[in-house]
């Protein structure tokens, strides 16, 4: 291998790149991709596979659009946990119409 120093850094949400990973990044787009057999070079046939996988995930992962009625207080709850309550009420009504003694309480 030609660099044997690998540099593993973290990086947490919200946290922003220093300047000289910026710098490195802004030379690493003038580089060119050279294929090894650790990554070898995608064939047309491997992309049009690996997009028709993709597709189909994408096709079992979308949720159907539904509106309902929820009372205020409810509402406020829901938005008081912050960004993506709209994914929490989606978890949370999916936790409990799979629980059978909150599904019999709720009729």
């Amino acid at each position: 291998m030609e660099n044997e120093n690998i540099v593993r850094t973290v990086i947490r949400t919200g946290q922003q790149p220093t300047e000289a990973q910026i710098r490195e990044i802004e030379a690493a787009v003038s580089m060119p991709i050279i294929p090894d057999e650790d990554a070898p070079e995608l064939t047309l046939e491997q992309y049009a596979e690996m997009a028709a996988l993709a597709k189909t995930r994408r096709s079992k992962q979308t949720k159907p659009v539904v509106a309902l009625r929820i009372s205020p207080d409810t509402l406020e709850k829901a938005k008081a946990t912050g960004k993506g309550y709209t994914g929490f009420l989606s978890r949370l009504l999916d936790n409990a119409i799979n629980d059978p003694s909150l599904v019999s309480r709720s009729l």
